[in-house]
Order: C-alpha cells, then structure tokens, then sequence
C-alpha cells in the first residue's frame, strides 16, 4: 500500500473498510461530524490517537497506520507496513497479544485493551483502554484486524 497523501487520497477506501466496520461493530464513529469520506480519511491519518491495521497472512504484517502511530513505533511508512505485527510486541508480550487478537477474531472486538509495545528504537510503552476490532470488506468478507488508542505512557 503506498504511504498516504492527497493524490491517493489518504488511502480513502481502506479507511472506510476500518470505519465501516468500526461503525457496525461499536455502534459509533471514530471521529464523528465528518460527512466526506476523503476529510475522513485525511483527519485519520493526522488524528492526534494512534490508529493501525494488519491484514490476515498466517503472520500478519501491517498494512496501515497514522501519523501518531508511525511516531509511536519509531518507524516510517515503508517499514511499518513490511513489519509483522507480532513484533511490536516484546517476546515476553507476544502471548498476551495473541490471547487478545484470539478473543477479538471470536468476540468481533475489546474494549479498554492494555498491553506493553515497543518502538524499533526499543522504547516500551504501554498502552491504555484500546479498541482493537475485526475489520470486514464491502462484501462482509474478514480481511484483518485493527486496533484504537489514544493513551500511552512511556515506561
């Protein structure tokens, strides 16, 4: 996927299938009052929370992330979107993560998810009361899982 920006639009229609299923799934918006889809998808990616996504290989790899986010991990879009997602886990975290992602693919999504993350320059934080969801295509097809927060603290 290339890296987001007005000439594609800030990847509007992957942003919609994370705000759609977002929507079907909460019962809510992830930023309210925004009418177009391309302001939504332009406010996603300079939203002041973070905001990912993996697809669905047998080792999911990233496929989106915000500015916060991209911040947050240390990496830039072309290194995120090759890394699995396992790894922003430490390896001591990774079966914790697991569980969650687990129990989301069963449930369709958590709320107020905590968990320690590391940047690739190796600064832990934790993150505090995430949403992480199941994200569907038009089709109501599974196509990967994405995850909300907008509280962190570095340890």
């Amino acid at each position: 996927m290339d890296y987001p920006a007005e000439e594609n639009n800030f990847l509007v229609e992957h942003v919609l299938e994370i705000r759609n299923s977002y929507r079907q799934l909460l019962l809510k918006e992830l930023i309210p009052d925004i009418q177009s889809d391309n302001q939504f998808a332009k406010q996603l990616f300079h939203a002041p929370f973070a905001l990912v996504s993996h697809n669905t290989a047998n080792d999911p790899v990233f496929n989106y992330a915000n500015l916060k986010a991209l911040a947050l991990f240390d990496l830039n879009w072309k290194d995120f979107t090759a890394l699995p997602s396992r790894l922003s886990a430490e390896p001591v975290n990774q079966a914790e993560r697991e569980r969650l992602l687990a129990e989301v693919t069963k449930k369709g999504y958590i709320e107020h998810y905590e968990g320690v993350r590391i940047s690739s320059s190796g600064k832990r934080f934790q993150i505090k009361n995430a949403v992480v969801w199941n994200l569907t295509d038009k089709n109501k097809c599974y196509i990967g899982q994405a995850a909300w927060f907008d509280e962190w603290a570095f340890l």
